[in-house]
């Protein structure tokens, strides 16, 4: 039997463990779970499977082994095994088998009686049962909670603190970016940060070279990889602190180093940005010049080229 089918057996035997917290509280929430190596050291593959109402929903990361008290991975055959997690929103009671250190079972989350009106206290409302479950997996802690209200962020509440622990935003994070030049204050901003790779070094970049991006311009490079990296390109080839505007234009529409090289191999000097963007847009490739200059067509302006693809004429 191999790791993938023992699993599988492991996992069968939840449905019979599963039916033994049928009449759960309705505060409580029971689900299945399974444990797999780590490529991370000192963690485990981490997935908890819960089941509601012919419903499931599925949470799955590396999980380091020190929130797992009472458990022993490194023991080898099979074993029966009990361990809990505990976090401020709750507790995870669970029970199973391992082999070799992997397996599967079930858990049992019982939710902390208190939290809910400590974190009411602090402003963040609208906690029921399947949130404070959730907040128990992302370790929403009221540490946690107390340190993002410290911030005076914009639009801060429940689901902006689930939305932080998922993707990673910290008051480690904002002072950094603060640092950087740029001061961020609208949670929403935040994580679309984290989500498309805005770094305070970015930010540290783009100011040495003289430019003063928006939160926005910021989001945009990054989203069409309009990156420090990009410019330093297209400064080698003439193109020197364009505006933030024309270099994501220039990503939107391909206008890379590559094709302004092959532009101005064809006799085209330092094409301005506006005429790179036209020509990419309406399709003037080196390859339809060259085809144009082969049937006699010399010395064509770049305006007449666009005008020549615009008109269909290939």
């Amino acid at each position: 039997m191999n790791r993938r089918e023992g699993l599988l057996a492991y996992f069968l035997v939840v449905c019979t463990l599963l039916a033994s917290w049928a009449s759960s509280a309705a505060e409580n929430l029971s689900g299945s779970w399974t444990i797999e190596r780590s490529d991370e050291p000192g963690k485990v593959e981490f997935t908890l499977i819960h089941h509601e109402q012919g419903n499931s929903s599925t949470h799955s990361s590396a999980w380091p082994l020190s929130v797992f008290v009472g458990l022993d991975v490194s023991k080898p055959g099979k074993q029966e095994v009990k361990f809990t997690i505990t976090r401020d929103a709750g507790r995870l009671d669970c029970e199973g088998y391992l082999n070799d250190g992997e397996g599967a079972g079930t858990f049992h989350f019982q939710a902390d009686s208190n939290y809910k009106s400590e974190m009411n206290s602090l402003g963040f409302t609208g906690i029921d049962t399947q949130k404070q479950f959730s907040m128990a997996l992302l370790d929403v802690s009221l540490a946690f909670a107390k340190e993002m209200k410290g911030e005076h962020l914009q639009g801060l509440d429940t689901d902006k603190l689930i939305a932080f622990r998922i993707f990673n935003v910290n008051s480690a994070f904002i002072h950094e970016l603060r640092e950087a030049g740029i001061n961020v204050t609208d949670c929403d901003k935040l994580v679309a940060f984290r989500i498309h790779g805005v770094t305070p070094e970015m930010v540290k970049s783009l100011h040495q070279s003289g430019y003063q991006p928006s939160e926005d311009e910021l989001i945009a490079m990054r989203i069409h990889g309009a990156t420090p990296e990009f410019i330093a390109q297209l400064q080698k080839e003439g193109y020197d602190h364009l505006e933030l505007q024309k270099l994501i234009a220039f990503r939107i529409h391909g206008v890379s180093p590559e094709f302004i090289e092959k532009v101005q191999s064809l006799g085209y000097k330092h094409p301005e940005p506006d005429q790179l963007i036209a020509m990419r847009i309406h399709g003037v490739t080196p390859e339809y010049i060259s085809g144009l200059k082969s049937r006699g067509m010399q010395n064509l302006s770049i305006d007449q080229l666009v005008s020549l693809r615009i008109q269909g004429i290939d």
